[in-house]
Protein backbone atom coordinates (compact mmCIF):
# COMPACT_ATOMS: atom_id res chain seq x y z
CA UNK A 1 0.00 0.00 0.00
CA UNK A 2 1.32 3.42 -0.96
CA UNK A 3 -1.59 5.46 0.29
CA UNK A 4 -4.97 4.92 1.89
CA UNK A 5 -8.17 4.70 -0.14
CA UNK A 6 -10.47 6.52 2.26
CA UNK A 7 -11.60 10.10 1.77
CA UNK A 8 -13.10 10.42 5.25
CA UNK A 9 -11.45 9.10 8.39
CA UNK A 10 -14.59 7.24 9.42
CA UNK A 11 -14.24 5.04 6.33
CA UNK A 12 -10.68 3.90 7.05
CA UNK A 13 -9.90 0.23 7.57
CA UNK A 14 -7.70 -1.29 10.28
CA UNK A 15 -5.11 -2.13 7.60
CA UNK A 16 -5.03 1.51 6.45
CA UNK A 17 -4.62 2.83 9.99
CA UNK A 18 -1.83 0.33 10.76
CA UNK A 19 -0.12 1.49 7.56
CA UNK A 20 -0.50 5.15 8.53
CA UNK A 21 0.74 4.47 12.06
CA UNK A 22 3.91 2.90 10.66
CA UNK A 23 4.50 5.95 8.43
CA UNK A 24 3.85 8.29 11.35
CA UNK A 25 6.31 6.40 13.55
CA UNK A 26 8.96 6.67 10.83
CA UNK A 27 8.25 10.40 10.40
CA UNK A 28 8.40 11.03 14.14
CA UNK A 29 11.93 9.65 14.23
CA UNK A 30 12.97 12.94 12.58
CA UNK A 31 11.42 15.19 15.24
CA UNK A 32 14.70 16.31 16.78
CA UNK A 33 16.12 17.15 13.35
CA UNK A 34 13.04 19.29 12.65
CA UNK A 35 13.40 21.00 16.04
CA UNK A 36 17.07 21.74 15.33
CA UNK A 37 16.12 23.25 11.95
CA UNK A 38 13.43 25.37 13.60
CA UNK A 39 15.91 26.58 16.20
CA UNK A 40 18.48 27.45 13.52
CA UNK A 41 15.77 29.40 11.70
CA UNK A 42 15.43 31.62 14.78
CA UNK A 43 18.83 33.09 13.89
CA UNK A 44 17.08 35.08 11.14
CA UNK A 45 13.94 35.96 13.05
CA UNK A 46 12.65 38.99 14.93
CA UNK A 47 15.24 41.78 15.07
CA UNK A 48 15.82 44.73 17.36
CA UNK A 49 17.39 42.81 20.22
CA UNK A 50 21.15 42.68 20.82
CA UNK A 51 21.08 38.93 20.17
CA UNK A 52 19.15 36.80 17.68
CA UNK A 53 16.23 34.66 18.84
CA UNK A 54 18.50 31.63 18.42
CA UNK A 55 21.21 33.22 20.55
CA UNK A 56 18.57 34.08 23.17
CA UNK A 57 17.36 30.47 23.21
CA UNK A 58 20.90 29.10 23.47
CA UNK A 59 21.76 31.58 26.19
CA UNK A 60 18.63 30.73 28.17
CA UNK A 61 19.54 27.03 28.00
CA UNK A 62 23.19 27.77 28.86
CA UNK A 63 22.13 29.74 31.92
CA UNK A 64 19.88 26.88 33.04
CA UNK A 65 22.67 24.38 32.52
CA UNK A 66 25.20 26.53 34.40
CA UNK A 67 22.69 26.79 37.25
CA UNK A 68 22.61 22.99 37.56
CA UNK A 69 19.18 22.46 36.00
CA UNK A 70 18.37 18.94 34.81
CA UNK A 71 17.95 17.87 31.18
CA UNK A 72 14.19 18.54 31.22
CA UNK A 73 14.60 22.16 32.29
CA UNK A 74 17.55 22.83 29.97
CA UNK A 75 15.60 21.46 27.01
CA UNK A 76 12.58 23.51 28.10
CA UNK A 77 14.81 26.58 28.23
CA UNK A 78 16.23 25.82 24.78
CA UNK A 79 12.79 25.45 23.19
CA UNK A 80 10.83 27.98 25.29
CA UNK A 81 10.52 30.58 22.49
CA UNK A 82 10.26 28.21 19.55
CA UNK A 83 6.70 29.40 18.94
CA UNK A 84 7.64 33.07 18.48
CA UNK A 85 7.24 33.04 14.70
CA UNK A 86 4.10 30.94 14.36
CA UNK A 87 2.25 31.90 17.54
CA UNK A 88 3.44 35.37 18.54
CA UNK A 89 0.60 35.92 21.01
CA UNK A 90 0.74 32.47 22.59
CA UNK A 91 4.26 31.30 21.85
CA UNK A 92 4.64 29.92 25.37
CA UNK A 93 1.73 27.54 24.92
CA UNK A 94 3.02 26.31 21.56
CA UNK A 95 6.46 25.53 23.00
CA UNK A 96 4.87 23.80 26.02
CA UNK A 97 2.82 21.61 23.69
CA UNK A 98 5.97 20.48 21.88
CA UNK A 99 7.81 19.41 25.04
CA UNK A 100 4.83 18.12 27.03
CA UNK A 101 5.06 14.42 26.03
CA UNK A 102 8.75 14.23 26.97
CA UNK A 103 9.41 16.26 30.15
CA UNK A 104 8.07 16.38 33.67
CA UNK A 105 4.89 18.36 34.23
CA UNK A 106 6.66 21.15 36.09
CA UNK A 107 8.75 22.07 33.04
CA UNK A 108 5.71 22.04 30.77
CA UNK A 109 3.89 24.33 33.23
CA UNK A 110 6.84 26.72 33.46
CA UNK A 111 7.27 26.98 29.69
CA UNK A 112 3.49 27.33 29.22
CA UNK A 113 3.37 30.29 31.62
CA UNK A 114 6.71 32.01 31.09
CA UNK A 115 5.28 34.58 28.66
CA UNK A 116 2.79 35.80 31.23
CA UNK A 117 5.36 35.73 34.05
CA UNK A 118 7.80 37.78 31.93
CA UNK A 119 5.32 40.67 31.91
CA UNK A 120 6.60 41.62 35.35
CA UNK A 121 9.60 43.18 33.59
CA UNK A 122 7.84 45.31 30.99
CA UNK A 123 4.02 45.42 31.17
CA UNK A 124 4.03 48.68 33.13
CA UNK A 125 5.52 50.43 30.06
CA UNK A 126 2.26 49.71 28.24
CA UNK A 127 -0.12 50.50 31.07
CA UNK A 128 -0.74 46.80 31.70
CA UNK A 129 -0.64 44.91 34.97
CA UNK A 130 2.92 43.64 35.51
CA UNK A 131 1.69 41.36 38.29
CA UNK A 132 -0.73 39.26 36.25
CA UNK A 133 1.30 36.23 37.31
CA UNK A 134 0.00 36.70 40.86
CA UNK A 135 -3.18 34.83 39.93
CA UNK A 136 -0.98 31.70 40.08
CA UNK A 137 0.47 32.47 43.49
CA UNK A 138 0.02 29.36 45.58
CA UNK A 139 0.49 27.05 42.60
CA UNK A 140 3.17 24.43 43.36
CA UNK A 141 5.25 25.53 40.35
CA UNK A 142 4.75 29.28 40.65
CA UNK A 143 8.23 29.84 42.11
CA UNK A 144 9.83 27.61 39.48
CA UNK A 145 8.41 29.87 36.79
CA UNK A 146 9.50 33.02 38.64
CA UNK A 147 13.02 31.55 38.91
CA UNK A 148 13.06 30.44 35.26
CA UNK A 149 12.19 33.94 34.13
CA UNK A 150 14.57 35.73 36.49
CA UNK A 151 17.63 33.48 36.23
CA UNK A 152 17.42 32.30 32.64
CA UNK A 153 14.97 33.97 30.28
CA UNK A 154 14.99 37.68 31.07
CA UNK A 155 18.77 37.65 31.51
CA UNK A 156 19.48 35.99 28.15
CA UNK A 157 19.88 39.04 25.94
CA UNK A 158 23.58 39.63 26.63
CA UNK A 159 25.81 39.52 23.54
CA UNK A 160 28.86 39.02 25.81
CA UNK A 161 27.56 35.96 27.68
CA UNK A 162 29.65 32.88 26.83
CA UNK A 163 27.10 30.81 24.97
CA UNK A 164 27.75 27.36 23.50
CA UNK A 165 26.56 26.55 19.97
CA UNK A 166 23.41 24.59 19.25
CA UNK A 167 25.48 21.42 18.77
CA UNK A 168 26.33 21.50 22.47
CA UNK A 169 22.67 20.89 23.34
CA UNK A 170 21.90 18.38 20.59
CA UNK A 171 22.80 15.23 22.59
CA UNK A 172 20.58 16.37 25.46
CA UNK A 173 17.75 17.18 23.06
CA UNK A 174 18.07 13.73 21.49
CA UNK A 175 18.06 12.02 24.91
CA UNK A 176 14.93 13.81 26.06
CA UNK A 177 13.01 13.30 22.80
CA UNK A 178 14.03 9.62 22.65
CA UNK A 179 11.79 8.97 25.67
CA UNK A 180 8.48 7.21 25.28
CA UNK A 181 5.91 10.00 24.81
CA UNK A 182 3.70 10.59 27.85
CA UNK A 183 5.57 8.06 29.99
CA UNK A 184 4.01 8.58 33.44
CA UNK A 185 7.37 7.87 35.05
CA UNK A 186 8.79 10.90 33.19
CA UNK A 187 5.94 13.39 33.10
CA UNK A 188 4.66 12.50 36.56
CA UNK A 189 1.33 13.70 37.81
CA UNK A 190 0.29 16.55 35.57
CA UNK A 191 -1.48 19.50 37.07
CA UNK A 192 -3.95 21.46 34.94
CA UNK A 193 -2.06 24.09 32.94
CA UNK A 194 -4.52 26.80 33.90
CA UNK A 195 -4.98 25.81 37.55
Amino acid sequence: MEEVAFRQMKDGTREEYVFLERLEDEFNQGLVDRLLRALRHLDNSLSGYRVSRLEHSLQTAARAEADGADDDMVVGALLHDLGDELAPYNHSQLAASIIRPYVRGEVTWVVHHHGLFQKVYYAHHFGENPNERDRYRGHPWYQSCVDFCERYDQAAFDPDYPTPPLEHFEPMLRRVFARTPFDPVVIGKELPLEA
